[in-house]
């Protein structure tokens, strides 16, 4: 632990910073071209029930195209259907030419059948019609599907857990699934496993909820063989990442006044602006991304070919600026989209520069070149924070350090108070980079002068501005 001045305020705060060896392990290819995770996961390929916990960038999707080639030659089963959350992560299944670093096989999923790039936003009316490609799909010879969640969802629920038998389903990003009976893929999932008919590969790179739930039943988690790939030693096997800092700073007043102060220009950084809903947010999405941008500098326009927006620096440098949450124009969306997912911009570092999201460019994506993720807003939830961490700890040439920002509205608490609670936070942070079930801590941090919550009652003498009061929950 370090203390590192707040660069909102005269308010310090507990900081992590992790210095990796640097020993290059990770992204070394055996003979057959795996990495030393990818190796590890090849290794248990034979088992029917596979779980992979490995932190992002460790090479789980390509760990799954080895892992699923050998079930389909060799171990006889008929087809593989990928299945990822979000359509955004669909592109880490494209084609690998994995023969030309030594593999028996390519990786190849046919256009039609890579249904994260089909027309239409991912929500269940779509979903549901992109049922009738699955059928068919199981009815045909190709031997390899990528789809959502949701499609796969619908699919089973239609077609029947039956329909699936003698094929790979790898579920990626499995902390989606909980044990809980309302969850409808946990419960799929239940019941392919009691049919026992079909092989099973979950990947995640964070498996723990960070509440009390459980991701799998214990008896069903019991036929699953693990292997588990810390960030630890994803980290230290890095060739050119030095340090992973994780910090905590406060602000007062909108944020979108702070976010000048730790969103560095010269870094490449995707912001995740806070939902909604959120007492950070200012109820206008749109309005928060134009300052953020008029933060940056000032606005040169559209790129059209690739949708980003252009912003001149006061140094004068134009920063290129991916607007992922504006989803008023379609069209326009999708041409932010399909150039942050072009295969060929993966190498080219100066294809984009921030990236400003709402919901998305979380878990399981891929941009190499990500050095900073500033997060607004307080997230109780462990899973998000680690896999917005992991957004930044990516290795790439000439990327020496990474780090995680999240910037919260001042609490209504004593600077000693708050700094225990981010202190506990940080410690189940680190904890959970073991990719073991972690049990977050909970806190409320609520920002100073808000007026009076529902739900609570403030003593004889009422909610009080700017002062102490006795508080009691009524909820």
């Amino acid at each position: 632990m370090t203390e590192q001045t707040n660069p909102t305020n005269a308010c310090t705060i507990p900081s992590v910073s992790i210095t990796t060896a640097r020993t290059g392990a990770s992204s070394k290819a055996n003979e057959l071209g795996m990495r030393a995770m990818q190796e590890r996961a090849y290794a248990k390929r034979g088992e029917q029930y596979l779980l992979i916990k490995s932190p992002p960038a460790s090479g789980k999707s390509r760990a799954l195209m080895f892992i699923a080639l050998d079930k389909l030659h060799n171990q006889g089963l008929r087809q593989a259907l990928i299945v990822v959350p979000e359509r955004s992560i669909g592109g880490s299944f494209a084609d690998e030419p994995l023969s030309q670093h030594g593999f028996y096989w390519d990786w190849q999923v046919a256009p039609q059948w890579n249904l994260c790039n089909a027309p239409g936003i991912d929500e269940p009316r779509v979903a549901k019609s992109k049922v009738d490609a699955v059928r068919k799909f199981l009815e045909g010879t190709d031997k390899a599907l990528v789809c959502t969640h949701a499609t796969f969802r619908f699919a089973v629920e239609e077609l029947g857990v039956a329909a699936f038998d003698d094929r790979l389903i790898a579920i990626d990003e499995f902390h989606h699934v909980s044990a809980n009976p309302g969850n409808v893929l946990g419960s799929q999932l239940g019941a392919f496993i009691t049919r026992d008919k079909v092989h099973l590969v979950a990947m995640t790179g964070s498996y723990f909820r960070g509440d009390s739930e459980a991701v799998l039943a214990p008896a069903d988690e019991a036929r699953f063989e693990t292997v588990t790939y810390t960030y630890y030693e994803q980290l230290n096997g890095y060739r050119w990442l030095k340090s992973l800092d994780i910090g905590y700073f406060f602000y007062t007043g909108p944020y979108v006044n702070a976010v000048a102060r730790v969103l560095d220009p010269a870094l490449k950084t995707i912001v995740h602006i806070p939902n909604v809903n959120a007492r950070e947010s200012l109820q206008d999405k749109e309005r928060e991304v134009n300052e953020i941008m008029h933060a940056l500098g000032e606005w040169k326009g559209i790129d059209p070919a690739t949708g980003f927006h252009r912003v001149e620096t006061r140094h004068g440098r134009t920063l290129k600026v991916a607007d992922l949450v504006d989803d008023s124009d379609p069209a326009q969306r999708s041409r932010v989209l399909a150039a942050l997912k072009d295969p060929a911009q993966k190498g080219n570092r100066d294809h984009v520069d921030i990236i400003i999201a709402l919901g998305m460019a979380k878990e399981g994506f891929d941009w190499i070149w990500c050095e900073h993720a500033l997060t607004i807003g307080y997230r109780s939830s462990l899973t998000e924070i680690v896999q917005i961490i992991g957004r930044a700890t990516r290795d790439a040439e000439g990327k020496e350090r990474a780090r995680f920002t999240n910037l919260i509205a001042e609490p209504a608490a004593e600077q000693a108070a708050v700094a225990e609670a981010v202190n506990d936070m940080l410690k189940a942070i680190s904890a959970s980079l073991l990719m073991e079930q972690v049990l977050a801590p909970r806190y409320e941090f609520t920002p100073k002068n808000i007026g009076p919550l529902p739900g609570f009652t403030y003593g004889p003498d009422g909610y009080r501005e700017g002062q102490t009061s006795q508080v009691q929950n009524l909820l």
